[in-house]
């Protein structure tokens, strides 16, 4: 199966964003036993070359494993070289877009109104993110005259709602601090409390 109808058939990407590097594998470890298993590692991160490298060595086997907040052609060179394969970004940069494509991974850029989602989709995206993801009527509002575009909504998503998301029209979610409030200590319980809230999410878009 491909990195893309991977996340198609997955729908949620976790995303770890400003966790300490020595325990970013045990909380991928944690988000997959809760049944992720699309996983973004945000560039803005401390070290985060060496987190995507780490697990996808330890976990690309059982994860697909990408990199978020890339912003520039070379960044997303470097992710790809440690590992990644997808990129995505908040913004709609040609050049990431490019790179992506010439280096054979998925290319999720960000957009938020029709002109800029349909821009970013004409210049190559397999996804677009949209951020920040207001509701799911907006969602549904774009879908509705851009059925070819596929959605990823980011930003304020929880189990209560996504599937609002999902009914929508969006093809996946970007989950946050939702599913990982890296301000956390990263303790045996928060690692058991992370599977659940995994288990919720999944759960909820469930056929």
């Amino acid at each position: 199966m491909s990195i893309l109808a991977q996340i198609l058939k997955y729908k949620i990407v976790a995303i770890i964003r400003g966790l300490p590097p020595e325990h970013v594998l045990d909380v991928a470890r944690a988000l997959h036993t809760g049944g992720i298993r699309i996983l973004e590692i945000t560039m803005n991160s401390k070290e985060p070359l060496n987190a995507i490298r780490d697990v996808a060595d330890a976990m690309g086997d059982q994860m697909v494993i990408g990199a978020g907040t890339v912003l520039d052609g070379q960044m997303a060179d470097d992710a790809v070289s440690a590992g990644a394969r997808f990129i995505l970004s908040p913004v709609l940069a040609q050049e990431v877009i490019q790179a992506a494509k010439e280096r054979g991974v998925v290319a999720i850029p960000g957009a938020y109104t029709p002109t800029e989602i349909y821009a970013a989709y004409r210049s190559g995206a397999d996804i677009v993110k949209v951020f920040p993801a207001t509701s799911p009527a907006y969602i549904r509002d774009i879908a509705g005259p851009l059925p070819q575009v596929p959605l990823l909504p980011t930003g304020g998503i929880n189990p209560q709602n996504i599937r609002e998301f999902l009914q929508a029209g969006a093809v996946g979610f970007g989950i946050g601090s939702a599913l990982v409030d890296t301000k956390q200590p990263v303790t045996s319980r928060y690692l058991e409390q992370i599977t659940d809230k995994a288990r919720q999410f999944v759960a909820a878009i469930a056929d």
